[in-house]
């Protein structure tokens, strides 16, 4: 008889794609939904940034390029990474460009898990973290991330996670689902935690350029001595609205990027060589900056019509955290006494507004629903508006 490989029996497919194709089924049959379940910006890609690449195709640039990545737009992420988060990186031999933030994360854990390695992972946390350590043959340790702290692990709850068969940490911040970020002293004390034991750390900060309240993350790199066992994952993604371009980086230690480039080559091949002049370009012009930022404010704003929203229709029975950063809110409806999936399937069909259940991000979501302020002002006002009136009549 023949088979299937059994590890895709431990993975469910993903619960944003899947509601994301409900509400594409429900709008085709005519029905008007508010679609606040994507993570997807809302924002067009800046008409400089096509150009850029309109231009290198037009230049003859689609054919294949170098597996590492171009050097300049390597020289752009270095570049990046020395503005931003005041780290430097060699782009000869420290930075590999990838088919998005997903690539870089798998070409990430696929250089330095073995089968059979333990990786913790916070709960809730998306779920292609947990799921990549399953397909490639790893054991996921998730480590509870409460509401009641934040949404940040109680550092002794790492400590009682630990196993001997341990090799990395998983962080994503600012967090998708929950928005959340933890202090630099946090992240000083889990990286010596990291050093004590022998542990990478896998920082996935696709988020970083999207905070509130002036309080910006710090990179889990940015650590005195935490370069050489920190391996961070970004995309272009959500910081220029490039989402379907699927370009990000990995940026590590010289000897992971050797294997992280053999996973690549053998997965992808290169990126697109029109795509990465599109980013290099995008990464480093100073008014693609400005747009970075007008999204961040356009974000901020929503965050903040929510929560007053939320003052004005007061309501017991859904409690709303303001998120650091990201573009999410993880609504708390656990005083409704009903699972996630009943709580969002009902606001879709009774409301007509589309949210993702909590525990497709792990077993700490549950009760909870994320809400994206991706959509415009008008349509994350309705839609939350009718998410209280619809908690009112419970």
């Amino acid at each position: 008889m023949l088979t299937l490989n059994h590890q895709f029996d431990l993975i469910r497919q993903s619960a944003t794609v899947g509601m994301n194709d409900r509400v594409l089924e429900l709008k085709a049959n005519g029905r008007k939904i508010i679609s606040l379940q994507v993570g997807d910006p809302d924002f067009a890609t800046p008409p400089s940034v096509m150009d850029v690449a309109l231009q290198a195709m037009k230049d003859g640039q689609t054919h294949y390029g170098p597996s590492r990545g171009f050097l300049d737009l390597r020289r752009a992420v270095a570049t990046k990474l020395l503005r931003d988060e005041g780290l430097t990186y060699d782009p000869q031999s420290e930075i590999l460009i990838t088919h998005g933030g997903i690539h870089a994360y798998y070409t990430a854990m696929q250089s330095i898990l073995n089968p059979g390695d333990d990786v913790l992972i916070p709960d809730p946390s998306w779920a292609t973290h947990a799921n990549m350590v399953i397909m490639l043959r790893g054991n996921v340790i998730r480590v509870p991330a409460p509401a009641e702290n934040g949404f940040i692990p109680f550092f002794e709850s790492w400590e009682k996670a630990l196993t001997p068969r341990t090799r990395v940490i998983v962080l994503n911040y600012p967090s998708n689902p929950t928005g959340a970020f933890p202090a630099r002293e946090y992240l000083e004390k889990l990286q010596d935690f990291a050093a004590s034991n022998n542990l990478w750390i896998v920082s996935d900060e696709v988020y970083g350029s999207l905070y509130y309240d002036g309080e910006k993350p710090t990179s889990a790199a940015a650590i005195d001595e935490a370069k050489p066992r920190t391996l961070i994952v970004n995309s272009l993604s959500k910081a220029y609205a490039m989402t379907g371009w699927r370009v990000g980086y990995l940026a590590a230690p010289a000897q992971v990027i050797e294997n992280a480039l053999k996973a690549g080559q053998n997965s992808i091949t290169c990126v697109a060589p029109f795509i990465q002049k599109a980013a290099a370009f995008a990464l480093t012009d100073p008014t693609i900056q400005q747009f970075t930022e007008q999204m961040r404010s356009a974000y901020a704003h929503r965050r903040e019509l929510v929560l007053r929203i939320a003052r004005e229709m007061e309501s017991d029975k859904v409690l709303v955290t303001p998120p650091m950063g990201a573009f999410y809110f993880f609504l708390d409806f656990r005083p409704l006494r009903m699972t996630s999936s009943e709580i969002c399937e009902r606001i879709l069909e009774e409301a007509g507004v589309a949210l993702v259940p909590g525990p497709a991000f792990g077993e700490q979501g549950e009760g909870f629903a994320r809400m994206a302020i991706t959509a415009s002002d008008e349509d994350v006002e309705a839609g939350f508006r009718k998410i209280l009136e619809w908690v009112k009549r419970q």
